[in-house]
């Protein structure tokens, strides 16, 4: 099985839609399984799971990132 190509897909699905990101969060066992089809073995799920959360972690900053840096341009006079 192929822990990265699960990781890229479900992230792919997550970052599309926000209600299924706030699901996976609350309960990421339950919508990992769901948007998968198969039942997967604790240990291959929580490093699936620890993936996806840190590639999330660094989407989220990234886009705070963003709003910061627009802020300070409009701050600074430019657009």
């Amino acid at each position: 099985m192929d822990i990265q190509k699960i990781i890229s897909e479900v992230l792919k699905k997550l970052t599309d839609d926000k209600t299924l990101k706030n699901d996976f969060l609350s309960n990421p066992v339950k919508t990992l399984e769901k948007l998968t089809g198969i039942d997967l073995p604790d240990d291959q799920i929580d490093a699936i799971i620890k993936g996806i959360k840190a590639k999330l972690d660094v989407d989220d900053v990234a886009e705070k990132a963003k709003g910061v840096m627009g802020a300070l341009s409009g701050l600074l006079g430019k657009k």
